[in-house]
């Protein structure tokens, strides 16, 4: 009995085992700098791999470890388990300078995402400068969302994956509560002021500390 003919289309595009296909994403992610989506992941490996389900397995087998597999918005990276985050801490301490409106700012596109200038404007009770905007879509930390289907069509904003990668955070539901905010220096103990100031160029520097 003849055997039966195999076409070579068959195999040529044949995807490869799933442990196989687990190594190429761990090698990805071990390389990259920045954490890297699910298509991103599928466009390097060869046709047919299954990335996500790679994903899953990569989890499952680098539980209890020193890193874990993280998902950080929408893509993935190696990440340092969180109860040996003090491994890494350095001795030095690094400064950056937020003004407190651009803090406030952030903080509210943070819990209120998506959302318009306006709206910032109307919860902090403040107008809000085009310089703190810039600064915060400069450094990264919030991007232009979807404009709203209302009268003039406003931009609105949302805070981006780099964000949520600085912070530790898998996505914005993620964020602390009041309290954790306060004790991070993010916001103030004392309560506001009465009388609102009439712009944020007249509000005073607050330092935000990074490790």
């Amino acid at each position: 009995m003849s055997e039966p003919e195999v076409n070579a289309t068959d195999t040529l595009f044949e995807a490869p085992p799933m442990g196989e296909q687990e190594r190429m994403v761990e090698a990805i992610l071990f390389a990259s700098a920045d954490p890297v989506s699910v298509k991103e992941l599928n466009d390097r490996m060869p046709h047919g791999c299954d990335a996500a389900e790679a994903l899953v397995h990569l989890q499952k087998r680098y539980e209890g470890r020193g890193v874990h597999v993280m998902r950080v918005g929408e893509a993935w990276a190696f990440r340092t388990a969180g109860d040996l985050g003090f491994l890494m801490q350095k001795e030095t301490v690094e400064t950056r300078k937020l003004s407190r409106a651009a803090i406030e700012t952030l903080a509210i596109i943070a819990y209120h995402q998506p959302v318009t200038r306006a709206e910032i404007e109307e919860i902090r009770g403040v107008t809000v400068s085009r310089g703190t905007i810039d600064l915060l879509i400069e450094m990264d930390w919030i991007r232009f969302g979807r404009r709203r289907m209302t009268p003039g069509r406003p931009v609105t904003f949302v805070v981006t994956q780099n964000f949520l990668d600085h912070f530790g955070l898998e996505s914005a539901r993620d964020l602390p509560g009041l309290k954790e905010l306060r004790s991070a220096g993010l916001l103030e103990s004392r309560p506001p002021p009465v009388e609102p100031t009439p712009t944020d160029e007249d509000e005073d520097q607050t330092e935000l500390f990074e490790d």
